[in-house]
């Protein structure tokens, strides 16, 4: 891999950098690869996976869907299991709800620090409810390939895409068939109208007509049910591709919300279900990780959680293990900081997140507090691998190492196609968060 990235820089001379950058500025404004205003990409290279790394990144991952099925399933069934998940007394509502299909998570994706070198692979988060940038995704694959260092590169490697547009397709067709659907659906995409992400919408809409849907980005305040039928203003809408946050649905709407009685009825598809709460909790990480279930998994699924979900518990005063020996939680957490990091269970961008290693001792004292008075978890420090990345600086190419995440996309809760990677100089890594940068993931073989 070293090789490979090595050989990609080696290209990039002063006017070929300069040619690459041109291309991808225009074809980013052309396309809309932009994060509201931000540029979605600012370096000139690529996410490069080999073949093993790619195969044990999904190797990896399936037992591991297989542990968030079974506390998904059983937490609908028990209410006092139920309760690890911290849900609220609305989303306990919700979640009675049965959708017609397969699966509480059929479109999903999980966020990873994964030190190639050593093949240490951990997930820290878990978007079960709308994981975003698939579109994104594809286009910027189609976008780098075209690029003039690209064009070079081939000559020394082969570069394989990993598009996920098709799969996202894929899965909002079967679910609706699954539920009784016949004939060509129409998709509604579900947000909120003043979103960042709208750019992203417009990339679906326009691929999904590609194929021969018609579809239509709507905002929830403005759809109505009548006679049994969800609509906007006269698109009859039978497959919602939901990107609004359920917890915004509520607190904007209420439980007689049009989206959520037609969806309740029984009269619209929408994908991922209200079910998706369970695992989109960061909750859900500290119920595999906690020792008093630990009779829930069978051999493979112990093991993968073990060497690949870091130690995470909810904030609460109890006696635990870490490191299979006993603690008292909240004292250990004072008392090793550093190593720990806290989040709230229903948050995103990285709202809420406190680093104990930036956080003197009387801020984490207080952070303590708060997660002690809200739905918060606490999560053992992983590593967080970097990588060179060449970009542009006041017209002269420069390469430093940036940090980077992986997040693989899973389809039917079951399956990896499509990987994610966002870069950053802040461990956060949250694009959403107002910094960083997201490439297209390769998997590359030298010729």
């Amino acid at each position: 891999m070293k090789e490979a990235i090595r050989t990609y820089h080696d290209l990039l001379t002063d006017e070929l950098a300069a040619e690459s950058q041109g291309q991808l500025t225009e074809q980013m404004q052309q396309r809309g690869l932009f994060f509201g205003k931000r540029p979605l990409c600012t370096v000139l290279r690529p996410r490069f996976l080999t073949p093993e790394q790619y195969l044990f990144l999904r190797k990896s991952i399936r037992p591991l869907l297989r542990a968030f099925e079974k506390i998904s399933e059983l937490a609908v069934q028990d209410a006092e299991f139920c309760a690890q998940f911290g849900l609220s007394d609305w989303e306990k509502e919700l979640i009675k709800h049965e959708p017609k299909y397969r699966g509480h998570t059929p479109l999903t994706r999980l966020d990873a620090f994964y030190v190639t070198e050593n093949s240490e692979l951990k997930f820290t988060e878990y978007n079960a409810e709308v994981p975003a940038a698939s579109a994104y995704n594809d286009v910027l694959n189609e976008v780098f390939y075209g690029l003039p260092v690209m064009g070079e590169y081939l000559r020394h490697y082969a570069v394989r895409p990993l598009p996920t547009r098709h799969s996202v397709l894929h899965v909002l067709l079967d679910s609706y068939r699954q539920g009784g659907g016949t004939g060509r659906p129409q998709i509604g995409i579900l947000d909120w109208h003043d979103v960042p992400t709208r750019s992203e919408f417009e990339l679906f809409t326009q691929y999904f007509g590609s194929q021969g849907f018609k579809a239509k980005i709507v905002d929830p305040r403005n759809v109505m049910y009548e006679n049994g039928r969800l609509h906007h203003e006269g698109f009859a809408i039978d497959i919602i591709y939901k990107r609004v946050l359920i917890t915004e649905l509520i607190e904007r709407g209420g439980m007689d919300q049009p989206v959520v009685r037609a969806v309740r009825d029984g009269n619209v598809t929408m994908v991922n279900p209200f079910r998706c709460k369970l695992l989109y909790k960061k909750m859900s990480l500290s119920v595999l990780s906690d020792e008093r279930n630990a009779h829930l998994f069978n051999k493979k699924e112990a093991a993968v959680i073990h060497n690949h979900i870091p130690w995470t518990r909810t904030v609460e005063e109890r006696k635990t293990t870490y490191g299979g020996l006993p603690i008292d939680l909240i004292p250990f957490m004072h008392k090793y900081k550093d190593q720990l990091v806290l989040k709230p269970n229903d948050d995103y961008g990285g709202h809420g997140i406190v680093l104990g290693w930036q956080t003197n001792a009387s801020g984490w004292e207080q952070a303590v507090e708060q997660a002690l008075a809200e739905p918060y978890i606490v999560q053992e420090r992983v590593v967080i691998p970097e990588e060179p990345y060449p970009s542009i600086i006041d017209g002269r190419l420069q390469i430093y190492n940036r940090m980077l995440d992986t997040a693989p996309f899973i389809f039917h809760g079951d399956y990896v196609d499509g990987c994610l990677t966002r870069l950053s100089t802040d461990p956060l890594l949250n694009v959403s968060a107002g910094g960083g940068s997201t490439v297209p993931t390769f998997v590359v073989e030298k010729r």
